[in-house]
């Protein structure tokens, strides 16, 4: 609240974002997430007009704190049930909101599928490089040498194969429109992360077909490690692996003037 002329309100709860405590281990930027699609989807004006559909594992949890409609997709299956509600009602802003177990793992022939019919539906995807719900396993996207439970010696790249780049490897599908990475380990890189998600809802309310923005996030619980920590590993380990940046834009998003703050 306001007291006095000099009082300057610099935070407040955005209207997308319920009213409830965080069921999140300490230190997981899934709560970050969520107020940052929270704020752009209050700033677009489209609280009324969103549907979102959670995934399985710890995002599943999205509709407990979002304030808008949500459907519940079985395990890999949010982008194939994204299409069905985007077709059926396509004035709405459809999301997926899915973690790298649910996105690269059992569901990438979804994603792949989703973007190659260039699907006009907006996914988020975090990156955490393990399973996070279900006890810390190897995920595709588990880094070189990355101790998780199901890789207890590291992630042996000669057994195990490669950890995969799902920003990149959407890139290089003809139906992807926007197709970005960013981070949520600073204040720098979640206002760069905000700005991102802004512009991936305008491409689909602009109509201009897949979007996705894969958000590198935290896991101290399955990591091992105290939150400080965590944030520290994800630019000194994940940064060099999954390197930030824009890896498709098509012209017509290059000409959307975006606004954000």
């Amino acid at each position: 609240m306001i007291t006095t002329e000099t009082d300057q309100l610099v935070y407040q709860r955005p209207e997308s974002l319920t009213e409830v405590s965080t069921s999140y281990c300490p230190g997981c930027t899934h709560g970050i997430a969520h107020r940052l699609v929270a704020e752009v989807i209050d700033e677009m004006g489209q609280r009324e007009n969103t549907i979102g559909v959670a995934s399985v594992g710890c995002s599943v949890f999205a509709y407990l704190f979002l304030n808008f409609d949500f459907v519940q997709a079985p395990h890999g299956r949010a982008p194939a049930m994204a299409t069905g509600v985007k077709r059926v009602l396509p004035d709405k802003l459809v999301f997926t909101y899915q973690g790298d177990g649910d996105l690269a793992s059992i569901g990438m022939a979804e994603i792949i599928h989703a973007a190659a019919r260039g699907e006009n539906i907006t996914v988020i995807f975090i990156n955490n490089t393990n399973y996070g719900m279900t006890g810390g396993q190897m995920a595709p996207t588990t880094l070189p040498g990355q101790i998780t439970t199901s890789s207890p010696n590291g992630r042996d790249v000669e057994r195990m194969g490669m950890p995969i780049r799902t920003a990149e490897l959407l890139s290089a599908v003809d139906g992807a429109s926007y197709v970005v990475r960013r981070s949520l380990h600073d204040a720098k890189h979640i206002r760069q992360a905000k700005l991102a998600l802004r512009k991936a809802f305008e491409v689909q309310a602009q109509g201009l077909g897949f979007s996705m923005v894969e958000l590198l996030s935290t896991c101290p619980t399955n990591w091992g490690v105290p939150p400080s920590v965590a944030m520290k590993w994800v630019e000194e380990k994940m940064l060099p692996y999954y390197p930030l940046g824009d890896f498709k834009v098509n012209p017509a998003v290059e000409m959307m003037k975006v606004q954000g703050r």
